[in-house]
């Protein structure tokens, strides 16, 4: 019997999961929480500003070095009985590093630079550069702009690091490689710089077809920025399921894994859960629901998504165009309001479900973290509409779940209105497994049927399953999902006494989307300029 190792890298915590190779049977599954999480206030005594994100790299490599071993332990699987090891990471995660892969952050100088640490997917603060970004490429007419919806986020890769050289050109010009942490990691694991092609292709502006944009786009940016791609990254990029190499002696001591062990290519969490929720072809809109949400469309077709975060051929599966677009908030939102009322999402969960759609008589945004999809903003902010001295917090949760599930039906129809059609919804990730509520307003909202992965860790699993594949164990990702992924655990069927209702708030919901997000009224950007030409000292 072989198993595969699958590791996901989230935003607070990465979880390793030990699979059966022969039919994706999950074995054991440990949990590691980053001792220093979100770092967004402070960092070392310095005062971070709004919409900063950081991480540090050391909570990666003590992911490692835990829960791995955790797993080995609790199990009694012999270490040599894993054929191989895979893992996905948030993304656009990215960090500067020493030629060696040394994080910029780990040099004695730098600890209190904010610019040398890890930049997680949801650090903002580079939307000056993304509309910096835009705009140069509006100018230039440059084709791959309509491959990210053409909008080019303040999330993604050359938007952070060309505010590392607007902020910090020192910490630019010691920065000898640029990547993503997925990279890193696996830079850590087998020793081997190995930089793989779906963040590239959705973060950092690369195609299969046409690589990444020119030197002369890159040069009118910044001439310093002109080299970026040659000088600190790679145009060595390698396909999902591929080996990157073998666990060195530094991982093998901290994992307990045989010197050796196939490690695959990168992956993100999003992407790699496709796989692990039985998709193979086109028209199943996969929602990994979490922190965030992301969501990922398989077509046969390349089309031009309206503020689609990005298409990539190759991206997800082989043969087919992988589109990816989501919502920068979702888990966050309600985490936020639980912390600010008390209580818990259980108890406001069931009041929250004793209320008819339209009952509370409130509307909300959620824009909490800005809109990553179909308007591409960092700068937007939340909304709720409605509110009154009677109300309550149960009401105001299930406004918050009700906007998610608004939005995530703008960017259905984005896609349908660009004919990539979509026949059905499959959820995984954090949400789906503990709010049922959630999901059955999230069908109401959508009128459609959806289904909930089998597998609560699926982000995990796929990568287990690319570790497999990387492994031998499998000829291709397909088989490994034939063989590995089970059916849905439920299907929430819409409500037809809700539909009608919800649809009556969703034209609503699209009157306040587009006043607020295209243009109409640009109160949340000025309070935006404000917050930040007035910050609060953090003591």
């Amino acid at each position: 019997m072989t198993y595969a190792v699958g590791i996901d890298f989230g935003t607070e915590s990465a979880r390793a999961l030990l699979v059966d190779c022969a039919d994706g049977t999950e074995v054991a599954v440990a949990v590691h929480v980053y001792e220093s999480g979100v770092i967004d206030e402070q960092l070392n005594g310095v005062s971070l500003e709004p919409e900063w994100a950081l991480q540090d790299p050391a909570d990666y490599v003590s992911a490692l070095q835990h829960a791995v071993p955790q797993l080995l332990a609790e199990t009694g699987v012999p270490p040599e009985s894993i054929a191989g090891i895979g893992v996905d990471f948030t993304s656009c995660t990215m960090l500067p590093t020493l030629a060696d892969g040394t994080p910029l952050c780990m040099v004695d100088e730098l600890r209190s630079e904010p610019h040398a640490w890890v930049k997680l997917w949801k650090h903002h603060a580079a939307q000056p550069e993304a509309d910096r970004i835009n705009a140069v490429a509006e100018e230039r007419a440059e084709g791959w702009l309509r491959r990210y919806g053409g909008r080019y986020s303040s999330e993604w890769f050359f938007s952070k690091a060309l505010q590392i050289l607007d902020e910090a050109p020192e910490i630019y010009a010691r920065s000898e490689r640029m990547l993503e942490a997925a990279d890193w990691i696996v830079w850590r694991l087998t020793g081997v710089e190995t930089r793989n092609m779906c963040t590239a292709g959705y973060k950092a502006m690369w195609s299969k077809r046409d690589g990444f944009p020119s030197r002369a786009f890159f040069a009118a940016l910044d001439p310093r920025f002109a080299d970026i791609v040659d000088e600190k990254m790679s145009r060595a990029l390698a396909p999902l399921g591929g080996r990157a190499g073998g666990v060195c002696e530094r991982a093998a001591r901290w994992t307990g894994l045989p010197l050796g062990t196939p490690v695959a290519v990168a992956n993100v969490d999003a992407h790699v859960s496709v796989p692990a929720v039985g998709v193979t072809g086109p028209g199943r809109f996969v929602a990994i629901m979490g922190t965030s949400t992301c969501d990922v469309l398989l077509g046969d077709e390349l089309a031009a998504v309206d503020g689609m975060c990005g298409v990539v051929e190759d991206g997800v599966l082989p043969g087919l165009h992988g589109y990816e677009a989501g919502q920068s908030a979702v888990g966050d939102i309600f985490a936020w309001f639980v912390g600010q009322v008390g209580g818990t999402h259980v108890e406001l969960a069931r009041e929250a479900a004793r209320l008819r759609p339209g009952e509370s008589g409130l509307l909300a945004l959620d824009w909490w973290n800005g809109n990553r999809s179909v308007l591409v903003d960092a700068d937007l902010r939340g909304l709720i509409v409605g509110l009154t001295l009677a109300t309550r917090p149960p009401e105001i949760y299930r406004a918050l779940i009700e906007a998610t599930a608004f939005g995530t039906r703008v960017i259905i129809e984005a896609f349908e209105q660009a004919g990539v059609p979509v026949d059905g919804i499959v959820a995984c990730g954090g949400l789906p497994d503990r709010n049922p509520l959630l999901m059955q307003i999230y069908a109401d909202v959508c009128g459609r049927e959806i289904e909930v992965a089998s597998s609560a860790q699926a982000p995990a699993l796929g990568a287990a399953m690319f570790g497999a594949v990387a492994a031998g164990e499998h000829a291709t990702i397909v088989d490994a999902v034939h063989a590995m992924a089970a059916p849905p655990r439920v299907t929430y069927t819409p409500d037809s006494g809700h539909v009608a209702t919800y649809d009556a708030l969703y034209r609503e919901y699209l009157r306040l989307h587009d006043l607020f997000g295209r243009g109409g009224d640009d109160v949340m950007r000025t309070l935006k300029a404000l917050q930040l030409s007035n910050p609060v000292a953090i003591s």
